[in-house]
C-alpha cells in the first residue's frame, strides 16, 4: 500500500517529507515482528502509527489493545499488564488475566512507556527477550505472542542518564524507531489541519466553515504549536463556536492563541515557576531604574560641589528636581550648598529616610505598571509584555497595590 493510501485509511492528513518518511518506516517494518519505539511531542498524533503497524501486519485478524501506562497507578500496573492470581494481594478477589495474556497472537501498544516503574521495566524487557512472563502472585511461566509497539514523548536517554529507565529496555525497544516531527516542523501542513477541523467543526455545530485571510494564515504556520495538532484542534473549535464571523483576520486569531513567548526556555532554573520569574524580572526592571537615578543623583551632587548653582543644575535632571521638592515638601533639614566640598554637605543631601522614602521598590513598582497601562491605552496584555511579566501576575499587581488607571 502506498503512502497516499495509507494517509487516506488512517485519517492522516500532511504532505511534510518527515511525515510521509515515519509513514514509510512504519509500512515497512508491519509485515514483521519487530519491536517499534515511536517517539514524539504530546499531541503529534503517534497513536495512529501502532494502528497501521498492526493493520499492515499478518496479525491484523488478531486483537489490538492500546494501554496508556502514565495513566495507571504504580501499584496495579504489574496487575494490569501481567495478570494476578486470587489473594495475590488485597482486593484480589479473583484470579485475572493481563493484557499480555489477552493480546495474544496480536499487537499491544504501550503508550507513555517511559512512566513504567522500574520493576515493571524488569518484567516487560523479559517478555520481549523470551515472550514469557509470570502473573502476580504466581510461579507458573505463561508463553505469549506479542508484537510491541511503544511510544513516548520523553527523551529517553535523559532518563536513562538519571536513572529513571533501563537502558537494556531502550535498547530492546528502540530495535526500530519512528520520529513524528512537531507542528513546528510540519508548517505546511497547519493550514490543511486547519481546514479539515474547520470543515469537520462546522458538520458538527450544523453551521457555515470558518476561513482565515493571509494574515492570519501566516500567523498559524509561524507559531510555535506547542500543543501540536490537538492545541490546533482545539483553538479551531473555539473560534468556530466564538466568532460570529466566518472570516478569521490576525486580529481575531491573535485573542486565542497563548502568549508564545511563554513558551520560550527560561534563563532561571526548572524548579522556579513562570510567576516567580515574571515578578523577579520586574523587581530587576525596578532596581535598575533605581540604580541609575541614583547614579544621576550623584552626578547632580558632584556638580552643585563644583559651581554652587543648584537651580541651574537641577534644570538637566528632572526626575532628580522632583526628588528634591519632595525633600523640601517632607520638611527635611535644609542643606547648606557651599563650595567647600566638606562632607557634611553630602551628608545632608543622603539622608538615608529621604531616598528610601522616594525609591520604595513598591512604589517605583507601581509608577512602571502605571505607565505601561496608560502607554498602551489601558490594553493590560500588551501592557504586561512591555513590563516583561504575565497577563495574571499584571492583573493579581493591580489589584493588590489598588491601581485604577484613570
Amino acid at each position: 500500500m502506498d503512502i497516499q493510501a495509507i494517509k487516506q485509511r488512517f485519517g492522516i492528513i500532511g504532505h511534510s517529507l518527515l511525515l510521509e518518511r515515519a509513514i514509510d518506516i512504519a509500512s515497512q517494518v508491519a509485515g514483521t515482528d519487530i519491536t517499534v519505539l515511536i517517539t514524539g511531542e504530546s499531541g503529534v498524533g503517534k497513536e495512529s502509527f501502532p494502528q497501521i503497524i498492526h493493520q499492515l501486519s499478518s496479525r491484523k485478524h488478531g486483537p489490538y489493545i492500546a494501554v496508556n501506562c502514565g495513566a495507571i497507578p504504580e501499584g496495579t500496573i504489574d496487575s494490569e499488564l501481567f495478570g494476578h492470581e486470587k489473594g495475590s494481594f488485597t482486593g484480589a478477589t479473583d484470579s485475572r488475566k493481563g493484557y499480555f495474556e489477552v493480546v495474544n497472537g496480536g499487537t499491544i501498544f504501550l503508550d507513555e512507556i517511559a512512566d513504567l516503574p522500574l520493576s515493571t521495566q524488569v518484567r516487560l524487557l523479559r517478555v520481549l527477550e523470551t515472550g514469557e512472563f509470570i502473573k502476580v502472585g504466581s510461579s507458573k511461566v505463561i508463553k505469549t505472542d506479542v508484537r510491541v509497539v511503544a511510544a513516548t514523548n520523553i527523551d529517553i536517554p535523559e532518563a536513562i542518564n538519571k536513572g529513571r529507565f533501563r537502558q537494556d529496555l531502550f535498547y530492546r525497544l528502540n530495535t526500530v524507531p519512528i520520529y513524528i516531527p512537531p507542528l513546528r516542523e510540519r508548517k505546511e501542513d497547519v493550514i490543511l489541519l486547519f481546514k479539515k477541523f474547520a470543515n469537520d467543526f462546522a458538520e458538527k455545530y450544523r453551521m457555515p466553515p470558518i476561513e482565515i485571510d493571509d494574515a492570519a494564515r501566516q500567523m498559524l504556520m509561524n507559531y510555535r504549536w506547542q500543543g501540536n495538532i490537538r492545541q490546533l484542534k482545539n483553538i479551531t473549535e473555539q473560534i468556530s463556536i466564538i466568532e460570529k464571523e466566518r472570516l478569521v483576520t490576525s486580529n481575531i486569531l491573535v485573542n486565542y492563541l497563548p502568549d508564545e513567548h511563554r513558551d520560550l526556555p527560561m534563563l532561571y532554573k526548572k524548579e522556579n515557576t513562570p510567576s516567580d520569574f515574571s515578578e523577579r524580572e520586574l523587581l530587576y526592571k525596578v532596581l535598575f531604574d533605581m540604580k541609575r537615578d541614583i547614579n544621576d543623583l550623584k552626578k547632580l551632587v558632584v556638580d552643585i560641589i563644583k559651581t554652587g548653582d543648584v537651580n541651574n543644575e537641577m534644570q538637566h535632571y528632572p526626575l532628580i528636581q522632583q526628588l528634591y521638592k519632595d525633600v523640601e515638601n517632607s520638611q527635611q533639614p535644609s542643606i547648606d550648598y557651599d563650595n567647600s566640598g566638606d562632607q557634611s554637605t553630602l551628608d545632608g543631601f543622603y539622608t538615608p529616610e529621604i531616598i528610601d522614602e522616594s525609591l520604595s521598590i513598591q512604589k517605583k513598582e507601581i509608577d512602571l505598571i502605571k505607565k505601561a497601562i496608560e502607554k498602551h491605552k489601558g490594553k493590560r496584555k500588551i501592557a504586561a509584555q512591555e513590563l516583561g511579566i504575565s497577563e495574571r501576575t499584571l492583573y493579581r499587581k493591580i489589584k493588590e497595590y489598588g491601581i485604577y488607571p484613570d
